[in-house]
């Protein structure tokens, strides 16, 4: 009797390690398991291996886990048997039921998924000999089971299509914790990195009416003067017209010119000082463009359309500053392109880009068919607002406070409140 009772106590302590064993070894970080590794950690590299073979883990943890609860049911039911006859095995069922439920299914199980990387690391040296010892037994099953789903006309090699690894990635960053300042900026960090190769460099260069370029055909002198007033170090030299951009002049380039000729500057060729001008379409993925900035040691290029106009710059900067937000410097020029009202309305410029927006107020303005507010407004009303006119659109209201002939140069924006109606697309 005792020994039966001893016997049924040990296989539900077996049952409680199965089954915290599968929790911990399945929601164990795999990252960290792997830094971890990487570090010289024995147990979190045969976690990684368990991992690897997690065909293998599922069905041998399965397999001790079923006969160990089984066999302890079998042995309940015996010793019940003899006490109650044949109501025992309603007794022994609903004994084992509970003892099994609480305390070899719920209570491990809590436990490894509260500390499932500490777990995880305490039970891998075991559970890897109970797989290997249940290789071959579970390798058996596996291939009956893979039978049975060919029967059944289930692909048992197939990839989950739905989810991408981009997708997993997305998922967890917008599962990372935190509404603070701190979290949020991380969160739009990580996401502009799997952005880049998304986003063209035509959504976020600078455009041609805001970039500072000098006539080349100027006095030497006059090219000194601008670029010593300009807060740039690269400036685009043109002649001719401002299409018809030469070179990129250096301002380093430039004052070790000056300062060699002490002097007179009558005889300064600028054009000789500046590097061959560097265009990409305007559909280059800022991906491709990050790549291109590394390969070539360059940070500078212009953005022509299909047609081969200007149509801005960008610069090594613009990428990193869509990954990491603005980075400012002593020569930077102040942009107060979106400003905060204390009715929690934004009165923005109508270049301020959507992108900037979504990642400084955490939005979710479509930003696929216009870069800027401006177009996202044009793009949706299929119009030419007048000042005055609102608009209604994902959520969000649109005012025109201000246009200058045919272009949008201030709106206000206030989020939708409960009530309003997000379809009226002219609400003016």
């Amino acid at each position: 009797m005792w020994t039966i009772l001893i016997g049924i106590f040990f296989l539900l302590l077996l049952s409680a390690l199965f089954s915290g064993s599968e929790t911990a070894l399945t929601a164990a970080s795999r990252p960290l398991m792997h830094h971890l590794e990487n570090r010289g950690n024995l147990r979190a590299g045969i976690v990684n291996r368990l991992h690897d073979k997690k065909e293998r883990l599922i069905g041998a943890i399965l397999l001790g886990n079923n006969l160990v609860n089984i066999l302890a049911s079998a042995l309940a039911t015996s010793v019940l048997i003899t006490y109650f006859g044949e109501a025992g095995v309603v007794y022994a069922t609903l004994v084992i039921t509970l003892l099994v439920l609480i305390f070899a299914e719920v209570l491990p199980k809590t436990y490894a998924f509260k500390n499932a990387d500490r777990t995880a690391l305490a039970i891998a040296p075991t559970v890897n000999i109970l797989v290997f010892v249940l290789t071959p037994i579970t390798l058996t099953i596996n291939a009956f089971v893979r039978l049975l789903l060919r029967m059944f006309g289930v692909d048992f090699h197939s990839e989950d299509g739905f989810a991408t690894s981009s997708g997993r990635l997305r998922g967890a960053i917008d599962l990372h914790a935190g509404d603070q300042e701190t979290a949020q900026h991380e969160r739009a960090m990580l996401r502009s990195v799997l952005d880049l190769a998304e986003v063209q460099v035509g959504e976020i260069m600078s455009h041609r009416k805001t970039v500072v370029a000098i006539d080349a055909d100027q006095p030497p002198e006059t090219v000194v003067s601008e670029v010593l007033a300009s807060p740039y170090t690269r400036i685009p030299l043109w002649r001719g017209e401002p299409d018809n951009i030469v070179g990129v002049l250096h301002a380093k380039a430039l004052l070790r010119a000056v300062r060699a000729r002490d002097s007179s500057l009558d005889d300064l060729d600028v054009v000789a000082l500046a590097v061959k001008p560097w265009f990409v379409p305007e559909t280059t993925s800022l991906l491709d463009q990050l790549h291109a900035f590394r390969r070539r040691h360059e940070h500078f290029s212009l953005v022509v359309d299909e047609y081969g106009s200007l149509m801005g710059i960008v610069t090594l900067e613009d990428i990193l500053e869509e990954i990491v937000g603005d980075i400012a410097d002593e020569h930077d020029i102040p942009e107060t392109g979106a400003r905060l009202q204390s009715d929690g309305s934004l009165i923005v410029d109508g270049d301020v880009t959507i992108r900037n927006l979504n990642r400084q107020y955490d939005w979710n303005l479509p930003d696929e068919e216009a870069a800027t507010v401006a177009g996202l407004i044009l793009h949706e009303s299929r119009r030419i607002p007048e000042i005055g006119q609102t608009f209604m659109f994902h959520g969000f209201r649109f005012q025109i406070l201000r246009r200058k002939r045919h272009q949008i140069t201030s709106i206000r924006i206030t989020p939708a409140k409960i009530g309003d109606n997000p379809d009226d697309s002219n609400l003016a």
